[in-house]
């Protein structure tokens, strides 16, 4: 499912129109961003939470010239880890 699918189903289920569910979904893909980039935690009982995790700076090869060491350097990365609700659903036979 892409984005405009995912506008199109809440439009559905929601029964609004497709302009007010393309306002939602982005406003809550921008309530997210914002959060993990002030580092905060967007918790969702049931669904997951989203986190900013800090990964160390450290060495890597060069992949064109793998003798060739190469400083990667610390860098922020969002992360989703599902919740129970989401992962019982997901495994559901």
């Amino acid at each position: 499912m892409n984005k405009q699918e995912l506008i199109v189903a809440v439009a559905e289920q929601a029964d609004l129109t497709k302009k007010d569910a393309d306002k939602a979904v982005n406003a809550i893909f921008d309530i997210i961003e914002k959060s993990l980039v002030k580092g905060e935690k967007v918790q969702l009982i049931g669904f997951g939470t989203f986190v900013s995790r800090q990964s160390k700076a450290r060495k890597g090869r060069n992949p064109r010239n793998p003798e060739q060491l190469i400083d990667i350097p610390a860098r922020m990365a969002p992360s989703f880890k599902a919740g129970k609700s989401l992962k019982d659903a997901v495994n559901k036979k």
